[in-house]
């Protein structure tokens, strides 16, 4: 579907109109809310406007403006780990997704391949329980919560999303697909349909979720999960979007870092005294590169960019069929990205094809650079974009540190928002947000589900924090992933990064302050051994509790040394 620029400007005004809503708020919800998940991808968490962008995102930031930014949001670090944990309110090892299906392709002769990356029944999902509690369920978008196995034409589709809680599934499967020339699903079965030249995924799927919500019965509720393909790799998006910040991304990442930590002390996202650490080693400087590289990887951005606000048009059009119907002011939407930013292509991007090394030389790239967010290329920008994608914390997608797992998370509900605009700053985990959806539904996860007694909810509801700004927030929460380990515990956050086929117990630790220290720059591990010993003690009884199985080492194919670390995916 083409989307003109007058379309574009008749969003920006319709969307605008959020603020005056939630204004007018009444203080409690005339009946159960409609729920809306949009979950974006590989999107970092200075990516939106309302959380310190140069990127225009007007309908993201118009949710934010009639809604509230929660500014201490963590994720899984990689996007089926933090999926399955939006979906079950558990912990992703809990519910056997500790990575991407997609590892399990290398796991050959081990016998936890066979456990790992199938959700199981005693883990009901946030749609299974909203199904049972009368509400329509739609998925929309990206699932990539299938093993590897059950892909294939006639294999089992029992961790397809409609035997997960879902009446509808349309989208795709994995973990990234074209954004012109999907793989596309439509239920349990692959469809081919004929698309138009003008064809781009997240209209597609704008448009799916539109109709939906257009034919519902509006004395039945409805859950959407609306998960776009945006930002991920391969970047594609109509040069008319890209196009206006051609000129923006010549002045480089370093400099686009700075602006944007800048603007996001002036906006409150961060404190005042947030440090902005320095570039990270292995990444390079934009003064270093050649007048070649520069001109290329500022159109790599340009096209990132491009990519973001069209998805936010087409979030525009989701919220502009919701007014028209009457039903935004009785819909709760939460808003994520399900990882910080993705720094997989390296120094140099991925021009060709997803995670292959990129054999172009910059004079080749420019040779063809017009065909970057077209159907010709499959790429991905280079890594310190990533680094400006996740100011002003450390690293990006995939690692510990709060550059891996924080992201934006935009809540937004004005039966029950009385600040709206306003910045939340208690700290919530991904696993508290469908016991959150639950109880605003007055619903919640069951005890038994058949003859199957339910596992442990790990998520608890942040509900209360809509309306009262004082309530309190999750105090602890571990993290793995690939052998690299973390521990939040009020202002303390531990982190470790492990040696491959090392010991655990060799691995040494890091301590932050992060109330004092919101980027994670200055590490007191030397300072306070005492407090680390209890962070580790406590990251032991956490995973214990949560998963009950000796940490495995991580699988050869996704440890690399940790200058190449950000390569394995």
């Amino acid at each position: 579907m083409h989307i003109s620029r007058r379309h574009f400007v008749g969003g920006l005004m319709a969307a605008s109109a959020l603020s005056q809503v939630a204004a007018a708020a009444s203080a409690k919800p005339a009946r159960r809310p409609n729920i809306i998940t949009i979950v974006l991808d590989d999107v970092g968490y200075s990516d939106l406007g309302c959380f310190g962008s140069e990127i225009r995102t007007p309908a993201m930031d118009s949710i934010a403006q009639g809604g509230l930014r929660y500014v201490r949001f963590d994720t899984k670090a990689v996007c089926a780990a933090t999926r399955a944990a939006l979906m079950t309110g558990r912990n992703s090892h809990s519910v056997n997704m500790p990575d991407v299906p997609d590892v399990a392709g290398v796991m050959r002769g081990d016998p936890e391949a066979q456990r790992l990356y199938r959700m199981p029944q005693n883990a009901q999902t946030v749609a299974q329980a909203l199904r049972d509690g009368g509400y329509a369920t739609w998925a929309i978008g990206k699932w990539h919560l299938i093993p590897m196995g059950d892909l294939p034409p006639g294999a089992s589709r029992e961790h397809w999303p409609l035997q997960r809680g879902f009446d509808y599934f349309y989208g795709f499967p994995r973990g990234w697909t074209d954004q012109y020339k999907p793989e596309l699903v439509e239920n349990d079965g692959y469809i081919h349909p004929d698309l138009p030249q003008d064809y781009h995924l997240s209209a597609d799927l704008a448009n799916r979720a539109i109709s939906l919500i257009e034919r519902q019965p509006q004395d039945k509720p409805f859950y959407l999960n609306l998960a776009f393909g945006t930002a991920h790799a391969p970047l594609q998006v109509p040069r008319e979007w890209s196009r206006p910040y051609d000129a923006l991304y010549t002045q480089g990442w370093d400099a686009i870092r700075k602006s944007r930590y800048e603007r996001m002390k002036k906006m409150g996202i961060i404190p005042q005294e947030t440090l902005l650490p320095p570039r990270e080693a292995q990444d390079r400087a934009w003064t270093s590169l050649s007048d070649d590289e520069r001109e290329v990887f500022a159109r790599y951005m340009a096209v990132y960019a491009g990519f973001i606000e069209h998805c936010d048009h087409q979030i525009g059009r989701v919220l502009d069929s919701l007014r028209r119907l009457g039903q935004l002011d009785n819909t709760l939407i939460v808003l994520i990205s399900d990882n910080g930013a993705a720094a997989e292509a390296g120094q140099e991007g991925e021009f060709d094809g997803l995670y292959k090394p990129n054999t172009l030389t910059p004079a080749q790239q420019k040779a063809r650079i017009d065909e970057l967010g077209t159907g010709k290329t499959q790429a991905e920008y280079p890594r310190p974009w990533a680094y400006a994608g996740t100011t002003p914390l450390r690293r990006y997608k995939l690692w510990p540190f709060s550059g891996g797992t924080r992201t934006p998370l935009i809540v937004h509900w004005p039966a029950m928002v009385r600040d709206p605009g306003h910045i939340r700053r208690q700290f919530v985990d991904v696993v508290d947000i469908a016991p959150t959806l639950l109880e605003a539904a007055g619903a919640g996860f069951a005890p038994r589900v058949g003859n199957v007694v339910q596992m442990p909810v790990a998520g608890r509801s942040f509900l209360a924090t809509l309306g009262n700004p004082a309530a309190p927030g999750r105090q602890v929460q571990y993290f793995e992933l690939r052998g690299n380990r973390a521990i939040t515990n009020g202002p303390w956050r531990a982190l470790a990064i492990h040696n491959c086929g090392a010991p655990y117990a060799q691995d040494k630790w890091q301590l932050y302050n992060i109330d004092r220290d919101f980027s994670e720059s200055t590490d007191l591990a030397a300072r306070h051994p005492d407090i680390v010993r209890k962070m580790t003690a406590l990251w032991e009884a956490e995973w214990q509790r949560h998963v009950g199985r000796p940490l495995p080492q991580p699988v050869p194919f996704t440890c690399a040394p940790h200058d190449q670390f950000d390569r394995a995916h």
